[in-house]
């Protein structure tokens, strides 16, 4: 039995059913199509335009620096035959490393081959220069990143615990430790580590990639050589974290936005890690970029100590040898690194605080 409506619910439902039919629902942009990839592309672009006039000058600089060194790269190849070896044999050697040339011809044809593809060949080492780069870059990779990691995991953390109670007994400790630890050369750290863990307690190699007697890498001899030079390379970047998040996390709690969240009734921890936190790591973000450069010459330090096969380890022959195509190329490969934790930062920063404008930076 159908019952009748009345006239205004007629209306209404005549109404409806003559109006134009609802479009489809269309779903919230999501987060990612959020992101301002604009800006982020257009920042991205100017540093790339922008790292191609520093590389040229840095390289340049490399060269006229060896040209004005009195380490003689004739010499350092031949070792001590260079003694014995008469004047004509020195500048037949010298012609063919290609080091008799004015310093910016060097640098000129050193750049064209680059460009190429052809970084030259490694004196010291007795390799090509790319093959050198590409069999060790990996292994400082790996040394960095866990490094990195855990320093900024650990700083942190303890810059958050002491952040929340400025003044107090846990403050005073861990910014001492702080202070202490950032007066202490990484390879300090690293002669004190062999000494207490390789040597007194036995617990920890010495150095090196693979055990003593062995050339085959396994996962087990992997963690156990690379636990002191990760924890080391961390311990020496760590103290610059636990400052700067102690700061921003201590000035943060005395902000409006954290005063209103705990008279919302919210737990200290929700306070103190979803809104004191995110406002105090704004400065830290910066500081990853900043702390690039310390990373690769504590890495070249710690590399040196426990004998890691890795790039850092390199350098240094390069150096003490006058291997110059190797150190150009290593030069370049730093100053890259440099200029992309710059950029990386950069990006972090404008994404986590949308005030930032990218196109400003």
């Amino acid at each position: 039995m159908r019952t009748a409506l009345p006239h205004d619910a007629q209306a209404d439902a005549a109404g409806r059913s003559s109006g134009p039919a609802p479009g489809p629902v269309t779903a919230a942009p999501g987060r990612w199509a959020r992101l301002p990839w604009g800006p982020m592309a257009r920042l991205t672009g100017r540093r790339l335009l922008a790292a191609v006039p520093v590389l040229a000058v840095v390289t340049f600089g490399l060269f006229a620096l060896a040209a004005a060194s009195p380490f003689d790269p004739v010499k350092q190849y031949a070792g001590d035959a260079a003694l014995r070896a008469d004047g004509k044999t020195l500048d037949q050697l010298r012609e063919n490393l290609g080091v008799d040339a004015h310093f910016a011809e060097q640098w000129w044809r050193w750049l064209t081959s680059a460009l190429g593809g052809d970084l030259g060949q490694s004196s010291t080492l007795r390799q090509p220069v790319a093959q050198v780069i590409t069999e060790r870059i990996g292994w400082s990779v790996l040394l960095c990143a866990l490094a990195f990691v855990l320093a900024v995991v650990v700083g942190t953390l303890l810059g958050v615990a002491a952040g929340r109670r400025q003044g107090g007994l846990l403050d005073r400790c861990v910014t001492s430790a702080a202070y202490l630890l950032q007066a202490a050369p990484p390879f300090w750290l690293g002669l004190l580590a062999v000494w207490l863990f390789a040597l007194q307690l036995g617990v920890l190699p010495a150095g090196g990639l693979t055990d003593t007697g062995s050339d085959t890498v396994t996962a087990g001899s992997l963690l156990t050589h690379l636990a002191l030079p990760v924890a080391v390379l961390a311990l020496a970047q760590t103290p610059w974290f636990i400052l700067y998040v102690r700061q921003g996390v201590g000035d943060a709690l005395h902000e409006d936005p954290v005063r209103g969240a705990r008279a919302r009734g919210l737990k200290e921890r929700t306070v103190l890690f979803g809104h004191a936190l995110r406002s105090g790591l704004l400065p830290v973000l910066t500081l990853m970029g900043s702390r690039v450069p310390e990373l690769i010459t504590g890495a070249l330090l710690v590399e040196t100590v426990f004998s890691w096969p890795g790039i850092a380890s390199a350098t240094v022959r390069a150096a003490t040898a006058s291997d110059f195509p190797l150190l150009a190329a290593l030069t370049v490969l730093a100053t890259g690194a440099v200029l992309l934790g710059n950029l990386l930062a950069d990006l972090l920063y404008g994404l986590a605080d949308p005030r930032v404008a990218l196109e400003e930076m």
